[in-house]
């Protein structure tokens, strides 16, 4: 992410970000600011200068300035219109990647994944969008099924999917379940990549513990031999997974606050949103709801 220096916003400073939190309330990954529990060092700065346990030191102090005057939501942005929007979420979210490719945005295919493992311990991380359902609103993703995320969808085969677009100001989040796709599929996902993007694929154990820059430096270089000895070569545990989206969100903001947000809830099991509310107009198996943002 690149941070340009000074106020962007009407107003002089980065008071909100999507989803209405302000920087007082968190900052990027979710850390609260000037807050860290007073046996840690502060970042930037010595243990000093704190009159109580929540008062910030001088580093995190310098630092949320700095984070106050970082621009956010500068524009011009994309407009949106719910009105317009189509009766299902799949054609909306092909039009939101279609424009951010179009106006080159910086991988609009990178997003977040949230699962939840055995004991309840909630895990995210970046990977990238592998395929799109448009008409059924689903998504796919790969992995190494012994991976952290892959035990966690083995014990819990439900996640959520976060986009963000700084450049348009769009947010689009999608949760649902998700299941595992067939061999073949797994196949042509891995056998489509670079031989750099297959040589990872066999280097190591992903999400085990490594010892050190020489164990990753041997394995990557057995692993590059065998890509280019056996290149039809797949890794035993490479799964692709589907997220069929149970709710789709779209969030739009607006450098004025103006944002909009719109959720859809897939209806087509029960007749009626997913809350039980039937609190939208209903069409094409979705509920449509506009929310306060």
């Amino acid at each position: 992410m690149r941070e340009d220096d000074g106020p962007a916003t009407p107003d002089g400073g980065s008071d909100a970000s999507p989803g209405g939190a302000s920087p007082d309330d968190a900052a990027p990954g979710g850390a609260a600011v000037g807050n860290a529990p007073p046996d840690e060092a502060a970042p930037g700065g010595p243990r000093q200068g704190r009159t109580s346990p929540g008062d910030p030191t001088p580093g995190d102090a310098a630092l949320l300035a700095r984070l106050r005057a970082a621009p956010v939501l500068a524009g011009p942005l994309p407009e949106f219109d719910p009105a317009d929007a189509p009766d299902t979420p799949g054609p909306l979210f092909a039009t939101w990647l279609e424009l951010a490719l179009s106006d080159a945005l910086p991988e609009p295919h990178v997003m977040t994944l949230a699962t939840v493992g055995a004991d309840g311990t909630p895990s995210a991380r970046v990977l990238m969008l592998r395929g799109v359902d448009t008409a059924d609103c689903a998504v796919d993703f790969a992995s190494d099924a012994v991976s952290r995320k892959g035990r966690d969808l083995a014990a819990n085969p439900v996640a959520a999917l976060t986009w963000y677009w700084p450049a348009h100001g769009r947010q689009i989040r999608m949760t649902g379940p998700v299941d595992v796709l067939d061999e073949e599929t797994a196949r042509r996902d891995f056998l489509g990549r670079s031989p750099a993007s297959r040589a990872a694929g066999f280097t190591g154990r992903m999400s085990g513990p490594l010892t050190g820059a020489m164990e990753y430096e041997r394995a990557r270089a057995a692993a590059d031999a065998l890509v280019a000895a056996e290149p039809e070569r797949i890794p035993e545990g490479h799964t692709v997974y589907r997220l069929r989206a149970q709710e789709a969100e779209f969030f739009q903001a607006d450098p004025g606050r103006f944002h909009v947000r719109l959720r859809y809830t897939r209806s087509d099991q029960t007749g009626e949103g997913r809350d039980g509310r039937g609190d939208g107009d209903t069409d094409g198996g979705w509920t449509r709801t506009l929310l306060w943002p």
